[in-house]
């Protein structure tokens, strides 16, 4: 169990803050993560990687020469938002370009991607490799959809070589694709891990049992067997893996990097052991063992279990791999003392601040629509701060758990930046455009990313003049679904917050064509969406983590519908009352 904390909300920025101050010869705290502080050679392509708190050292642990330039930070098992990315991006670019890289999961990829189409939109050039080494996660036939755990460490490694050797950035990325394609991992763990604050672990082994193929945020294996003895452990991680080589590689004669990386609470001398035979069946299947690693590389707070991870590098990966590094938890070789980026740390938390912004023109009617809009942000903290446990349950059944503080901090967030706009007399369009911006941007993960995208596109409805009608609602609510739709490309049927909100956005579509008021056809609206989040109950996730674990979702809803259904019941009943007055 976790059993550190002051408010779960903060654990991660001030774990982070935490880390930077222990660590400042290496990183320091900027917006939105940490990036170097020694100083990097200008026109050298950046390599910055990412995701969720919780897998010390991933991902901050990693950033330092030879290795990442800078490190997205998210909240725990949330990707760090679009913000977040950008931010850490424009500060690690030394002017030649940008590769981002990441564990291959639904979140990461929203965001990182909108990161990038803003970069470029800037004029500076950024490319993408996802990792996606957990065979466990999908079939071969189905890489592209592997998630990705350890790996992480061999593809960012190769990178941040093939950049610290003078490669281009298409070079630098040509290098990271083949790093992963060369990389394969498979995991097991004896317990799930808890996260701060929660009163039990994301899930449960049984005594005497052992969970295969688990993932690193707290998602249960695909299966679960006997827990073996080391040596049975080792031949079944070996084994596995040896089953499925790149495609141009036989193991005998060919050289493999192991890494046995334990998940938060396996002891290194459990490890030693089971490495001692991983080493023995590696060698009589023919392979050459090169600079074996044991310890822990990618965490999931305190799991207890071990992932086995065997990089096969050609004569150019082999070649890069011998570049030094000098990380706060990662080192390898001698890399020469380099001067710091900064005189001091910048000094910045990296939280998202509130700045008084002055607004833009709006007429008392939008003023007034802004109060409103207001009013509906308080409604919305209400309901997830009274649901925020059992949104997080609903969660850990086939996910990571963290849905309900990350709509926590994300709806918080959004309160705090349109009381501010508010009382910087915006109107309504404006203060429910920097609702959403803060939403994103505080929450992260994949419910952050939507929800901005959600009230983004309500606000660029309401606008900053007049007072908007229910077709104009309507209308935002329309754009928001189908922004949605296009933006994390799920459908009905998919298992998500989709199969609420498209029903809710076309009945009350329907409801206002058909002359109802906003609030009674709001209320139509939310029983649809209730009702259409109950239903996904009986589905089978087809995107996200969920994914992988699909039959253990049967039986509950979906926690981004069911989180989408309390929030338009709770705000049809202000529309009522209002209406009432």
């Amino acid at each position: 169990m976790t059993r550190l904390w002051n408010d779960p909300a903060d654990f991660a920025d001030e774990m982070i803050d935490g880390f930077v101050a222990a660590n400042r010869r290496s990183v320091r705290r900027i917006p939105g993560g940490v990036a170097r502080s020694t100083a990097v050679p200008a026109g050298q392509v950046a390599v910055v990687v990412g995701g969720g708190s919780g897998h010390y050292p991933a991902f901050g642990g990693l950033v330092g020469p030879g290795l990442a330039h800078g490190a997205a930070m998210g909240n725990l098992f949330a990707s760090p938002s679009a913000q977040q990315v950008h931010a850490v991006a424009k500060t690690a670019h030394a002017g030649g370009g940008i590769l981002l890289a990441y564990g291959n999961y639904a979140g990461d990829v929203l965001n990182f991607d909108a990161a990038q189409e803003r970069l470029r939109a800037e004029g500076i050039s950024c490319d993408t490799v996802t990792v996606t080494d957990d065979i466990s996660s999908a079939p071969a036939t189905e890489r592209h959809r592997r998630r990705g755990i350890a790996g992480d460490l061999t593809v960012f490694r190769s990178a941040a070589a093939a950049a610290e050797a003078g490669y281009d950035l298409a070079g630098v990325v040509r290098i990271a694709r083949l790093a992963n394609d060369r990389t394969r991992s498979f995991g097991v763990a004896f317990s799930g891990c808890t996260l701060p604050g929660a009163e039990a672990p994301l899930f449960s082994v049984p005594e005497g049992r052992m969970a295969v193929g688990l993932g690193i945020h707290g998602e249960p294996g695909t299966d679960e067997v006997d827990v073996p003895t080391a040596d049975e452990l080792a031949t079944l991680l070996v084994s596995r893996l040896l089953e499925e080589l790149p495609d141009d590689v036989e193991a005998r004669g060919a050289r493999a990097i192991p890494i046995l990386n334990g998940l938060g609470s396996l002891k290194y001398e459990e490890m030693f052991v089971v490495y001692r035979r991983i080493a023995q069946l590696l060698s009589s299947a023919g392979v050459e063992i090169v600079d074996p690693h044991v310890g822990e590389y990618c965490t999931s707070f305190d799991m207890a279990g071990t992932s086995l991870t065997l990089f096969w590098p050609d004569e150019e990966l082999a070649a890069l791999w011998e570049t030094p590094v000098e990380t706060p938890a990662y080192r390898r070789g001698a890399v020469d003392p380099a001067a710091l980026a900064l005189p001091h740390d910048s000094g910045h938390d990296g939280s998202a601040d509130v700045v008084a912004e002055e607004a833009p023109t709006s007429d008392p009617a939008s003023r007034s629509a802004a109060e409103r809009v207001g009013a509906v942000l308080e409604v919305i903290v209400t309901t997830i701060d009274a649901h925020v446990d059992e949104l997080g349950r609903i969660d850990a059944v086939a996910g990571d758990g963290d849905h309900g503080i990350g709509m926590q901090r994300g709806s918080h967030a959004a309160f705090v930046a349109g009381t501010a706009a508010i009382r910087a007399a915006a109107g309504a369009g404006t203060t429910l455009a920097r609702a959403a911006d803060a939403w994103s941007d505080r929450a992260g993960g994949t419910s952050g990313a939507l929800w901005g995208v959600i009230l983004t596109a309500i606000a660029s409805r309401l606008g900053d003049e007049g007072f908007p009608d229910a077709a104009t609602v309507a209308a935002g609510v329309a754009a928001g679904s189908a922004g949605v739709r296009a933006y994390g490309k799920a459908e009905i049927g998919d298992k998500t917050l989709v199969d609420a909100l498209v029903p809710f956005a076309d009945v009350l579509n329907s409801e206002t064509e058909a002359g109802a008021s906003l609030a009674d056809a709001w209320s139509t609206a939310a029983a649809a969406a209730t009702s259409a989040a109950a239903a996904t109950a009986d589905l089978l996730p087809r995107m996200g983590r969920a994914r992988t674990h699909g039959l253990h979702s049967l039986g509950t809803p979906d926690p981004g519908a069911h989180s989408l259904a309390l929030i338009v019941t709770a705000v049809g009943e202000l529309l009522a009352d209002g209406s009432r007055a």
